[in-house]
């Protein structure tokens, strides 16, 4: 890297911040004016976040094994249940998996035994805390919820760079949450229901995270989706048509946003039928030992209980990080 890393930190907390407006604003209030700034805005955000998600032929990898899926809902499902147990907020969750894609898409993890995978979430899930959350928790911390191993602190930093340097520091990102408060607005003009509808949008795209299928979609169509699925819970917005929503803002497209919410509507009704209502409670499990007592008992666990943990000191791929193949 030709760039020392205090410079890269420096254009980290500063550069982004000139560039691409955080949407805080726009997620957090109930009462968007939509004016032509906040529709420029909006606009902005559309045309700015292809570069914050996978390439197109990410989802095709899957599809064709190149990737493994079952492994990335594994990673996604852990996240949530962290994300949960800390109470992080939910924009943390989707940026680690964001950056946990956009990683994936342009580099390839060793395939042995799955621990790369789970420094590969440990790390995006601290970057994301550290993005997103006032108070952090450590990084032996972040490995509880079922962890399968254990990463020495430096082992997780080391890891951390390599995620910086394959994002190219590119941390800011666009995601649906940059949407979702506008668009509720789009469908209740008077707010009645925009506290619901946000909240609602939230759960349901958390909810569909692990799935694959929706990588095919880009953060405002998600928003989109899942905006008009949480409005047709509620009897006086349950007409509203995907078909009209393309009318939100420039830049939207009618046909990926049908294509968007009709998978969406499928998940959520197949969940609503496979089991309750999700709550926090349900996914803040028992806490177990965070960190074994020695290597020795540590590197028995594989082979004893599932309930045991691996800890791994050292990676040595992570450090390499300029020599990756492109997967």
């Amino acid at each position: 890297m030709s760039d020392s890393y205090s410079d890269r930190f420096s254009d980290l907390l500063c550069g982004e911040g000139s560039e691409i407006l955080s949407g805080e604003s726009l997620e957090c209030s109930s009462d968007i004016d939509s004016g032509p700034c906040v529709d420029e805005s909006i606009a902005e955000f559309i045309e700015d976040e292809r570069h914050f998600v996978p390439g197109v032929d990410y989802l095709a990898r899957f599809r064709s094994q190149s990737l493994d899926a079952s492994a990335r809902e594994e990673s996604v499902a852990w996240i949530l249940k962290v994300q949960a147990y800390h109470r992080f907020q939910p924009l943390t969750a989707y940026l680690s998996v964001n950056y946990l894609d956009r990683f994936l898409y342009s580099r390839r993890l060793p395939q042995t035994n799955g621990w790369p995978m789970q420094l590969l979430s440990v790390a995006c899930l601290s970057l994301a805390a550290k993005m997103e959350e006032p108070l952090v928790p450590s990084l032996l911390g972040l490995q509880v919820e079922g962890a399968k191993y254990i990463f020495e602190p430096r082992t997780i930093r080391r890891m951390e760079l390599l995620v910086l340097s394959v994002l190219d520091w590119r941390l800011r990102s666009i995601t649906p949450f940059s949407f979702i408060a506008y668009f509720a607005c789009k469908i209740d003009s008077a707010g009645t229901y925009a506290g619901f509808l946000v909240s609602r949008a939230t759960e349901i795209i958390l909810s569909n995270m692990k799935e694959a299928s929706f990588l095919e979609y880009w953060p405002s169509c998600i928003a989109a989706a899942a905006i008009l699925c949480a409005a047709s819970e509620i009897p006086n917005l349950s007409l509203a048509n995907p078909e009209h929503a393309e009318s939100w803002c420039d830049g939207l497209h009618k046909e990926k946003i049908i294509g968007c919410y009709r998978l969406m509507q499928e998940f959520v009704i197949d969940n609503s039928r496979r089991k309750p209502p999700k709550t926090l409670p349900q996914l803040r499990v028992t806490i177990r030992a965070r960190v074994r007592s020695s290597d020795s008992s540590s590197s028995s666990s594989s082979s004893s209980s599932p309930n045991k943990r691996r800890k791994l000191n050292n990676c040595p791929w992570v450090v390499d990080d300029d020599k990756g193949n492109s997967g």
